[in-house]
């Protein structure tokens, strides 16, 4: 921490400032990357954080580390006046490159600068909403207000496709730049493994599977507590963890009474030993009904858990079916149990997807190749 800050503090003649623009600094795939980003390029720019709409558990931990950090509290609808607010910060932080997550922050970003030169954009696109379908307004608005400066970075190919599809955004301006984890951090510590389990209140003979992913009706947590209801009747120890928090949560509750889990299912809420309640399970599970490229799926394979999810949007770009892990149809529970099914089965398949998947996180998915890349972008933009 203390390095971090003491880099963040340079002179501002020392560094370029990069403004990361969220919708705000909850625990997700986006927010998490842009911290670490912001922590592992201090020595190379000054990064500044602004949220359109709320802060969170993170701002506390970037302020901590000598971050600049602010919240527009973004009102509903078109909000003239955040639109405002940005600017000014914009030119009191002395921003040169603007780095926004998602299209809100994008829209918010070229609207501010709208009536001045202003500093390029690079918008970043982590996922998409579902159902996603063409809206003609916007793509009238992205072609009007991308300029010759700005650039365009999808977390996978299936990303790339919906925006060029989606928002007629140009092929050609879109880089492919994949989610990274700091591998090393998720290597297996197998004396961890019974300890965890114990603080758990599970069995070393448990089948435990882990879901990371936040409380949210995307990541249709539903269908994972109907594939429990189902697999407990084949495998009587399953036992699944469900880790992270938010909206939905009530409408799990409750499907987990309709479905008579309440001894097999786990809400853990949000945690920070995530490393460690990978070691202490057997599957990786992930039932989502859109992704970009889940950061979750990347650290269970860096634990080397082997993976059964959805095959949704870029999940198949970082699950290889049939070497490291299962897929199966969206909102399909009957076949997510019979994949869990399938792996509980046999501890040796399950351990050659473990490995597999720690392979490709090391060689496609790793936090420096990821960092280097965004490196390289802000230095093609400003350059």
């Amino acid at each position: 921490m203390t390095e971090t800050k003491s880099k963040n503090e340079k002179s501002r003649a020392d560094r370029p400032t990069v403004c990361e623009l969220l919708h705000g600094l909850d625990i997700g795939g986006a927010e998490v990357l842009a911290a670490d980003l912001a922590r592992g390029l201090a020595d190379r720019y000054r990064f500044v954080f602004i949220c359109l709409d709320n802060l969170g558990p993170l701002a506390e931990q970037l302020k901590a580390d000598g971050f600049e950090v602010a919240c527009l509290d973004r009102r509903p609808g078109i909000d003239l006046r955040c639109m405002f607010r940005l600017a000014r910060l914009l030119r009191q932080y002395e921003v040169d490159l603007i780095h926004a997550h998602q299209y809100a922050p994008f829209f918010y970003a070229a609207c501010a600068r709208a009536w001045r030169r202003g500093p390029p954009i690079l918008f970043t696109e982590h996922g998409r909403w579902y159902p996603d379908y063409p809206r003609r307004r916007r793509i009238v608005f992205n072609r009007l207000m991308l300029r010759s400066r700005d650039r365009v970075s999808a977390v996978g190919q299936a990303v790339r496709e919906a925006l060029v599809q989606n928002e007629g955004l140009p092929r050609h301006r879109i880089q492919v730049i994949y989610n990274g984890v700091d591998v090393e951090r998720f290597t297996p510590r197998p004396e961890r493994r019974a300890p965890v389990r114990q603080s758990l209140g599970l069995c070393e003979t448990d089948f435990v599977i882990v879901q990371v992913a936040r409380l949210d009706y995307l990541k249709d947590h539903v269908t994972a507590i109907r594939t429990m209801g189902r697999l407990v009747r084949q495998v009587p120890t399953a036992k699944l963890l469900l880790v992270g928090d938010g909206p939905k949560r009530e409408v799990i509750e409750t499907e987990i009474q309709a479905q008579h889990v309440e001894a097999a299912v786990r809400l853990l809420g949000t945690r920070e030993d995530v490393p460690e309640l990978l070691w202490a399970a057997d599957v990786c599970l992930l039932s989502s009904l859109s992704e970009g490229i889940p950061v979750t799926l990347i650290e269970a394979m860096a634990a080397q858990l082997p993976v059964v999810a959805t095959r949704v949007g870029g999940v198949p770009e970082v699950v290889q079916d049939g070497q490291t892990g299962l897929l199966v149809s969206a909102g399909d529970d009957a076949g997510l149990a019979d994949c869990l099914v399938r792996l509980a089965n046999q501890p040796e398949l399950r351990r050659q997807f473990g490995l597999a998947g720690r392979r490709l996180a090391e060689q496609i998915f790793s936090q420096p190749l990821m960092h280097q890349q965004y490196a390289d972008c802000f230095h093609e933009m400003l350059g």
